[in-house]
């Protein structure tokens, strides 16, 4: 009977270090059927913590420039979809968003260990990218309120970042997705099915 109770234990245990990783806390949502394009689209974003932000660079006379940034769509019981940031102009890519709106944010599955051993590259192990507009947002409006909670809740670090940078809240205004998740190229999926799945 010890036994069985100490192994019930562990077991409890283990489960809660699935819940919590890097000292944040992680959605339990199952992965989705690949066939289904919104669910598996919206699921990636949702369980990602960070990705491959890209603008137009203003001081690399218009090149490409991709920073990685942390970012949050939601709170747990509210998934949006709408990928948040916590920037500062000390880094380009806040200053490159202030003045060419035009950006990417590139998410890859394998962070989530969700992939087996696939490369990143491999069909099998998801990508998407969201292609829009880098805006910032109204400090005082109630969507900054609420992606500030979706930012400190899945990124409580950010709450002592130094207030003397000048973090703002920006947003990317999706325009267009790519995303592939199995073999035979990208899943067609509209930004209105994208934004419209029920999480």
């Amino acid at each position: 009977m010890k036994s069985k109770c100490f192994y019930c234990f562990l077991f409890l245990i283990f489960l809660g270090f699935q819940d919590c990783c890097e000292g944040r806390w992680l959605l339990a949502s199952p992965k989705p059927d690949r066939d289904n394009a919104a669910g598996y689209a919206r699921w990636l974003v949702s369980q990602s913590s960070w990705g491959i932000l890209s603008t137009i660079s203003m001081e690399l006379g218009g090149s490409p420039f991709g920073n990685v940034v942390s970012f949050s769509d939601g709170v747990v019981d509210k998934s949006t979809g709408i990928p948040y940031f916590y920037l500062t102009t000390l880094d380009p890519t806040a200053r490159n968003a202030l003045k060419d709106h035009r950006s990417s944010l590139t998410i890859s599955e394998n962070p989530l260990g969700t992939c087996g051993n696939a490369d990143p590259e491999n069909p099998v192990c998801a990508k998407i990218t969201l292609t829009g507009k880098l805006v910032l947002l109204d400090a005082n409006s109630k969507e900054s309120k609420f992606a500030q909670t979706a930012l400190f809740t899945k990124h409580p670090e950010m709450k002592g970042w130094p207030q003397s940078h000048n973090f703002r809240i920006f947003k990317l205004k999706i325009e267009n997705i790519f995303m592939i998740n199995w073999f035979g190229g990208p899943k067609p999926l509209t930004v209105g099915q994208y934004l419209k799945y029920e999480m």
